[in-house]
């Protein structure tokens, strides 16, 4: 049925409803678009801008009902289309608001609106071959407008046509030549126009253009740092090319001039060193012996620059032997005198080499010692801490911890008021695997400078890893809002730390339920930052913004490549694959049921509780009419201002709600239901899509696509993750155990695959393992091979137990960690033992009972009671709330 045609007075009354809705006169678009439907009731277009309007005003449901109801009498109105777009749009369905958009255009091609809306919507999908097209469009219909044409060229760049996008901003920058040379977005034009050049590999012609818009001599190019920046680095891309002698030499003397002068604004600048060295042929990372006194000469020009530290620093990094042995010494004496905190996080690097590891060692005793037997004013007392506290570091870094723990105590009782000491000991006792006095000697640093959000926030870390939830929370309200718990705040900040953390200390704790929130709390941050970059696509081109916004783009297709995503997006999948592989697992996360006695004695409770509130109890109400009288006209006082402040606030509240759809409220805080889903590895494998083409470099991400995909019954994805793990770490021992599961589970299966998926998933296999080595002969040779490692050793204990090996065998594998030649440390025995409590091994506690009297320091293989009775002694001190009062909340 053709939809109604409006009468010409309907039809001004219909493009008055439309201008109403634009100027957001919601209230007179409503009347007029009830107007409009008395007389046609069958009009779409009348009905989905009602219903559009009805959404702003905050009737949701009914005005999206209305919109697909409007729809469906009118599928060939554009208005419709555009109507459910912006529905879609809001509630960030872009792919789907994208296919309206491109309906609506079938219907109204030249509409400029819907043309920009889709442009935008293309480049956030990044259907570039699109945009191309749509960008034509819309400087088709304003080709005067010059942010149409810019608008065209990064949409050429963004589809890899370098050369037209070329020509655009060509064209674009010939009706631009008399705009002056102090225009901004000029410049950041003529900036991404020399960008596109170097990208499409012409470096002369981009060398050329900078020169010929140099702000030295008269050019547009107002940021000479980034200029000059981008001329040393093209010049030095031209080096590498086929030209003459002379070009290349002529190249390197402007180049230097270049780098010379950049280095002249920022001594510190250590990409500029880098840079400078290079242009003579000297690779900062791969200094030879043929090159190291030239380089150790031109960083000698610079070291005597004042306050420049940075070619010091580097020269540290290029000189060897007896030449850094006089370097470090001086470089060590100036940063303990002058008492630079992050001095051993500068000296960190060079501890890559042994040789100079061992030299920094030497010389901080040396200084030491000396320091120490110092007399008057030739050394201050501070300049023997900062060595106790370098060299503190030092040894807790390589693995001492009592060493570290001892030149502590003596640097805490030679000054007990340094936060820093209190901040290393924490570190130390964290590496040592005691997360409870760590926590401790963190809290310790907090109450010397309570104001300090830095060490506030690291001991809500700490305590969080000793798995006092409640405790962290406490540290963390210091800073957050009042009368807001810390973790809703903390999720609305986004504050990865927090929710890492957290998630970590759930899923340690055994509530799953909890992790698992924490885990997709994560995952919403990420979203949320695909769904920032939104404003930006139209914004960034209006303001000329170019070579930020591109950077950006590419920063936002691998912004889930970020560790913390990656631990939360593996830490996710375990939990999931032990929720579908233990079915008992979720229900025993449920609390127990409330029986009738519980109920009652609870309404007992409140009723008492509400009593004690009115400031009386129950039986005293018939001595008291006189209080009861006064106490109903205050409620009516009350409650009489109450309604006049919520009229007003009610008449100063504008009608407009927006489209975008209000917060879901959260029906399931704990987790509770989410542990008892039914599809726990479709779950997985959502929280898992695009990473394995993101980070193709991670060994867990493989596995954990693994994990997920062999439980699926995707035999050929599950052998694809391990082939590509294969050529990361071919001995890794979570790859030998997977090897020996997928064979052992194909070879298991009742009925061979058939093909074409059987003989290419059999050959692929047979790549990994070959067909004549038996899994018992594997495994050994595994074991021979990996003799020293214990993590060797769980893996192997692992494929026994998948082989179907007595239980008493598998325990008598595991317990060979505590034996020479293994190098056992507390990590490594904790995940052995975790092992043999998820077996539920007989021994597990014989062998907690081995380590714990094997890692003394360590806190981790102490008896729940111990742990319990740790983490109540921190609560019971009152050091976590003691200045609780003198800290003022910072918002």
């Amino acid at each position: 049925m053709a939809p109604p045609i409006l009468a010409q007075k309907d039809k001004k009354l219909f493009a008055d409803l439309l201008s109403q809705y634009e100027n957001r006169q919601l209230s007179k678009g409503r009347k007029t678009a009830d107007q409009i439907l008395k007389k046609y009731p069958e009009h779409g277009e009348t009905m989905c801008m009602k219903g559009l309007i009805l959404v702003h005003l905050g009737q949701r449901d009914e005005g999206i009902n209305l919109v697909k109801e409007g729809m469906r009498k009118d599928l060939s109105s554009h208005i419709c289309w555009h109507v459910w777009a912006l529905i879609q749009k809001s509630e960030h369905k872009y792919e789907d608001a994208l296919k309206s958009y491109i309906q609506a255009l079938k219907f109204d091609k030249d509409n400029f609106n819907i043309l920009r809306d889709t442009a935008v919507l293309q480049t956030q999908t990044r259907q570039f071959e699109g945009l191309v097209e749509t960008r034509h469009n819309l400087l088709r219909l304003r080709p005067y407008n010059r942010h149409h044409w810019v608008g065209l060229a990064v949409a050429y760049q963004l589809n890899g046509n370098l050369d037209e996008a070329k020509q655009v901003l060509e064209h674009i920058e010939g009706f631009l030549r008399n705009i002056g040379t102090s225009n901004v977005e000029f410049s950041e034009l003529l900036m991404y126009h020399i960008r596109i050049l170097e990208d499409m590999g012409d470096f002369q012609s981009a060398v050329d253009m900078l020169e010929s818009h140099d702000r030295a001599k008269g050019g547009s190019v107002l940021d000479r740092m980034a200029s000059t920046e981008m001329k040393a680095r093209l010049l030095a891309k031209l080096k590498e090319s086929d030209a003459d002698d002379e070009k290349k030499t002529a190249w390197t003397e402007r180049a230097d001039a270049a780098w010379r002068w950049l280095l002249s604004q920022n001594a510190d600048g250590y990409e500029y060193y880098k840079g400078f060295l290079a242009n003579h042929g000297i690779d900062l990372a791969n200094v030879t012996d043929e090159n190291r006194e030239k380089a150790l000469e031109m960083l000698r020009d610079y070291s005597n620059v004042q306050f420049a530290t940075a070619p010091q620093r580097l020269a540290l990094h290029v000189a060897t032997g007896q030449e850094f042995q006089d370097l470090i010494k001086p470089y060590l004496t100036n940063g303990l005198t002058k008492g630079i905190p992050s001095l051993f996080a500068d000296l960190k690097p060079l501890y890559k080499d042994s040789v100079k590891r061992q030299i920094i060692e030497d010389i901080v005793e040396e200084l030491r010692a000396t320091f120490a037997t110092s007399t008057g004013d030739s050394v201050q007392p501070t300049t023997y801490l900062w060595a106790l506290y370098l060299l503190a570091q030092h040894h807790s870094y390589l693995g001492r911890h009592k060493q570290a723990l001892e030149i502590l105590d003596i640097a805490i009782a030679h000054t007990p008021t340094l936060p820093e000491l209190y901040m290393t000991r924490a570190r130390a006792l964290k590496r040592a695997g005691d997360p409870h006095g760590a926590a401790r000697a963190m809290n310790d640093a907090r109450l010397l400078d309570g104001q300090d959000r830095f060490i506030n926030t690291k001991t809500g870390k700490y305590l969080l890893r000793a798995g006092m939830v409640n405790e962290a929370d406490a540290i963390f309200s210091k800073f957050t809002r009042g009368g807001a718990p810390a973790g809703a705040d903390l999720e609305e900040m986004q504050a990865m730390h927090y929710l890492v953390e957290q998630g970590d200390s759930y899923r340690r704790a055994g509530k799953l339920n909890l992790a698992l929130k924490k885990y997709y709390v994560i995952q919403k941050v990420f979203e949320s930052f695909r769904e920032d970059q939104y404003e930006f696509h139209q914004y960034s081109v209006r303001k000329t913004i170019l070579n930020v916004y591109t950077e950006m783009l590419k920063w936002e297709d691998n912004v889930r490549s970020h560790p913390g995503f990656i631990h939360a997006a593996v830490a996710t999948v375990q939990i999931w694959v032990a929720l579908y592989d233990d079915a008992t697992l979720g229900p025993s996360l449920q609390p127990p049921e409330t029986t009738g006695s519980d109920v009652s004695s609870k309404k007992a409770i409140n009723k008492a509780k509400k009593a004690a509130r009115k400031g009386q109890p129950e039986a005293d109400g018939a001595n008291s009419k006189k209080g009861e009288s006064t106490r109903r006209s205050v409620t009516f006082a009350l409650s009489s201002l109450r309604s006049r402040i919520l009229s007003a606030a009610t008449a100063i509240q504008p009608e407009d709600r927006g489209l975008e759809p209000p917060r879901p409220r959260d029906d399931d805080p704990e987790g509770l239901k989410l542990v008892l889903a039914e599809d726990p590895l479709e779950r997985a494998d959502k929280y898992l899509t695009g990473l394995s083409e993101l980070v193709p470099q991670n060994m867990d991400i493989c596995f954990a696509i693994y994990d997920v995909a062999i439980r699926r019954k995707k035999y050929l994805q599950a052998v694809r993750m391990l082939t590509r793990a294969r050529s990361l770490d071919s001995e890794h021992p979570g790859l030998h155990s997977r090897i020996v599961h997928l064979r052992n589970t194909v070879s298991s299966l009742p009925e061979p695959i058939p093909a074409p998926v059987g003989p290419i998933l059999a050959q692929s296999i047979a790549s990994l393992l070959p067909a004549e080595v038996s899994l018992e002969l594997f495994n050994s040779q595994y074991l021979q091979k990996h003799s020293s490692s214990p993590m060797a050793i769980v893996a192997h204990a692992k494929v026994a137990q998948i082989l179907k090996a007595p239980q008493d065998e598998v325990d008598s594998i595991l317990f060979t960690v505590l034996k020479e030649p293994v190098q056992l440390d507390h990590e490594a025995a904790f995940a052995v033992l975790s092992y043999l409590k998820e077996m539920k091994s007989p021994r597990a506690e014989e062998f907690r009972i081995a380590c714990n009297d094997r890692f003394e320091l360590s806190t981790l293989f102490r008896s729940d009671e111990e742990i319990a009775a740790l983490q109540k002694s921190f609560t019971e001190s009152g050091e976590s709330s003691a200045d609780g009062e003198a800290l003022e909340t910072v918002i």
